[in-house]
């Protein structure tokens, strides 16, 4: 959905955005993902299945990547809640519009997480990015630390540290301004999840009730009863263009605007979890600050040292993060303008397709 700026990264042997996840295969109870991606060179493409572990590998080496100043002030793509085989409701809950449409909508919004990570200044320079991309040998398997990126808010301890004021007037608006943008995009996702969920449920009733029809056709000589059969053949054929209408309207819905509040959705969370760890990096600086302070004279030059090495850390993830913020708000016009775009248009040319098969079966009737 953020794919309209195509910067190659310096290290990258691939498109960026030119990388598909184009199929997705059901091993038992687990999920593998085929992702292609043009060369450079132009002479090819890379191949390379991966499966969701293999996603989290690349997004926990992101995240944990040392030497790079203001690693910490990146608002990192965010990567969709693990899909299964034969989900449950809590899990299908979780992903919402991504369990719908066969797995599709979970494709692209992983493939969109692959496009946001080669465009990006800092993240894309990483080489576990190429090797994932192109390498046919799975990535390390180790096991996935929960680190301070995984789930940031749940704890009481990081509960007091979110309510902690700010000593910066921008970073402090912007961590209300998210606040409710997190809690208000939450919700717009999950109404409209209610209501394309509801569209399927119409296009179902519609197609039994177009079957149904058919059990009153009788072959029978008698003029009442074949006219009467006659109306029930077009009725079910009226239903059945009907259950079409409606399972393309939800397909766009899904594909459009859902993809895109979806999005929103999870960025706000990454934007949410970014401004989090700069306030715990906050709370840090001001610890060392009061350390210092105290310090005797035996340990003052060495507290010093720690002062200044938390002052250029916390500055540099303030840069980091101003330019991520000042990015990621012009990017999240650009998806919600082409989500409710590209939805109109599809809404609109569905709309025009079925008003064509209702006046058509209005001709049907009128001939009988």
């Amino acid at each position: 959905m953020m794919e309209e700026v195509h910067e190659e990264a310096p290290g990258l042997s691939v498109h960026g955005h030119s990388v598909k996840v184009t199929e997705v295969l059901k091993e038992g109870d687990g999920l593998t993902f085929l992702i292609v991606s043009q060369k450079l060179s132009g002479t090819g493409e890379y191949h390379v299945y991966r499966t969701y572990e293999d996603f989290e590998w690349l997004q926990q080496h992101l995240f944990t990547q040392e030497g790079v100043p203001g690693i910490q002030g990146v608002i990192f793509p965010p990567l969709p809640a693990k899909a299964q085989v034969n989900a449950s409701a809590k899990v299908v809950k979780q992903l919402g519009f991504l369990a719908l449409e066969e797995l599709q909508p979970y494709c692209a919004a992983l493939e969109t997480f692959l496009h946001q990570v080669a465009a990006h200044s800092i993240l894309s320079k990483n080489k576990d990015l190429e090797s994932f991309l192109t390498s046919c040998e799975p990535p390390g398997q180790q096991r996935v630390r929960k680190t301070i990126f995984n789930r940031l808010s749940q704890a009481v301890e990081e509960m007091r540290k979110e309510s902690h004021k700010d000593v910066d007037e921008f970073f402090q608006t912007k961590r209300d301004v998210n606040l409710a943008l997190t809690s208000g995009t939450k919700n717009a996702v999950e109404k409209f999840l209610d209501v394309v969920l509801t569209e399927q449920k119409i296009a179902v009733a519609c197609g039994h009730f177009a079957a149904s029809m058919h059990l009153c056709v009788e072959s029978e000589d008698d003029p009442d009863k074949a006219a009467f059969s006659k109306i029930c053949v077009k009725l079910s054929d009226v239903f059945e263009s009907m259950k079409k209408n409606m399972t393309n309207v939800a397909k766009n819905d899904i594909n459009t605007l859902g993809l895109g509040l979806d999005l929103e959705s999870r960025y706000q969370e990454a934007e949410k979890e970014m401004l989090f760890r700069r306030t715990c990096k906050l709370l840090e600086l001001e610890t060392a600050r009061k350390n210092a302070e105290k310090a005797k004279p035996v340990k003052k030059a060495t507290l010093e040292e720690v002062k200044k090495a938390a002052e250029t850390e916390f500055d540099h993830i303030c840069d980091v993060a101003k330019q991520e913020i000042e990015h990621f708000q012009g990017d999240r016009v650009q998806i919600l303008q082409k989500a409710l775009v590209d939805w109109c248009e599809k809404q609109l040319h569905t709309a025009r397709e079925s008003a064509d098969q209702y006046n058509q079966h209005l001709q049907a009737f009128r001939e009988l």
